[in-house]
């Protein structure tokens, strides 16, 4: 038991959500893999790959978690100009070999291993900008210069990110507008900021539906511009259609999606029983959450959307314990990067939101992506540790003048006014202490 506590320390309740992820994840995934298994041919290959995968991710949460929280304010420096990079590269060789996946360029190939540079980019906006906001405190809210930088790094990474990945580049640029709002930048900046954001996307979206394909195709970076409009158009004209006339074919994923959740009841058909997983290609990934709900019902999905409210709630709970701001806006940040995630992830699986290519945080089948996010459970772990830390020295604070004032008191012997001497010694070191907690 000794050994478990000095191993896993931290919030007793982030690593339980984290746990119960990587159980429903293990699951579901090992009965989404269908379409792996066929084409492989290893039935327990993709699940092996994926436990292997999630047991990494548990080593990093480990890892991380034991860094204190003052060292994430270093990562920045080294991982905004190697995303940066990373992210410029991707997206040349897409156009330079036409070497991309699902009509995007997304990913990159180091040494036999792939992952998606955005994932490490959005790492860094979250960091820096939670560093920005933290420098740019005063009485009156933030400092002016700090809404200037970070519009300008964030514009920076999301420029780099939406030609490749719209809903990555949104998502993230949302976080930030969140982060910022609790940071408290001028809300006069915040209105300007977001209705020029609201007029910007509603002419882009008019432009998208108003132009013929051919000549969408023929602008410069526009490469995704016919899917993205093709994923409006099927979201926006969503009418009822008679089965006998319906196309489940040209439906596709989203067709199957629906079915699934519409066959579900109250406790689904069980683990490993569902029947769309079979025509689902993204089963395991974008379109979990509807495998999720075909298995374990309504029941099942429901305690899902609980797990990442609970997260987002303990987080906020961790929040108000830092007496500094640097750790209080990063694992704000992080928790709003994720549910926000989660929630669009499981929209799209239920129809009320357009197919985006965005997993499903900790559940989805990944690896940058599980790497990543079992990163930020260990940076959440690690500001619970020193709020923890903190809670111990306020009960000393609280309890060491009770200690010195019974001491005062005690009219007994010599030897038993030093044995009262020695038990509050202790804390008066810890009080005398001039250094700051970190």
């Amino acid at each position: 038991m000794d050994l478990l506590k000095s191993i896993f320390k931290g919030d007793k309740v982030i690593w339980i959500i984290f746990l119960f992820l990587c159980l429903i994840s293990i699951t579901e995934v090992f009965s989404a893999a269908s379409t792996l298994t066929y084409k492989s041919g290893d039935h327990w290959g993709p699940i092996t790959q994926h436990s292997i995968l999630l047991m990494v991710g548990a080593v990093i949460v480990v890892l991380v978690h034991n860094i204190p929280y003052k060292w994430f304010q270093v990562f920045p420096v080294f991982l905004l100009p190697l995303s940066i990079g990373l992210l410029t590269f991707v997206m040349l060789m897409g156009f330079i070999t036409g070497d991309r996946v699902n009509g995007a360029a997304r990913w990159m190939t180091f040494m036999g291993i792939q992952f998606q540079p955005s994932e490490i980019a959005k790492m860094a906006v979250v960091i820096v900008t939670a560093f920005i906001l933290s420098k740019g405190q005063n009485e009156d809210g933030a400092n002016p210069k700090a809404f200037k930088r970070i519009m300008i790094i964030t514009c920076l990474i999301c420029g780099l990110i939406l030609p490749e990945n719209y809903s990555t580049g949104m998502l993230l640029f949302g976080t930030v507008y969140l982060m910022m709002f609790i940071g408290r930048i001028s809300a006069k900046k915040l209105f300007i900021l977001g209705g020029s954001i609201f007029a910007f996307v509603m002419v882009f979206i008019t432009f998208l539906l108003a132009t013929p394909n051919d000549t969408l195709e023929k602008i410069p970076m526009g490469h995704r511009f016919t899917t993205v409009k093709s994923r409006i158009a099927d979201f926006t004209n969503q009418q009822e259609v008679p089965a006998a006339k319906f196309d489940i074919d040209g439906d596709g994923q989203v067709a199957h999606a629906r079915i699934a959740v519409a066959t579900s009841n109250v406790i689904g058909k069980g683990p490993g029983n569902s029947v769309q997983r079979d025509f689902l290609s993204q089963a395991f990934s974008d379109f979990i959450y509807a495998i999720i709900i075909e298995e374990l019902g309504l029941v099942g999905g429901i305690f899902v959307v609980f797990l990442y409210v609970c997260l987002l709630v303990r987080v906020g709970r961790i929040a108000k314990k830092c007496n500094r701001t640097f750790p209080a806006f990063l694992i704000i940040g992080i928790a709003l990067l994720l549910v926000t995630q989660a929630l669009f992830n499981m929209m799209v699986a239920v129809g009320l939101a357009p197919v985006t290519g965005q997993p499903l945080p900790l559940i989805s089948k990944g690896g940058t992506s599980t790497f990543i996010n079992c990163a930020y459970i260990g940076m959440i772990l690690s500001v619970s540790r020193y709020t923890a830390k903190l809670e111990e020295q306020r009960i000393n604070e609280v309890q060491a003048p009770a200690l010195i004032d019974a001491s005062n008191t005690e009219s007994t012997a010599p030897t038993a006014n030093s044995e009262a001497q020695t038990a509050v010694e202790p804390t008066a070191k810890v009080l005398n202490n001039d250094t700051e907690f970190e």
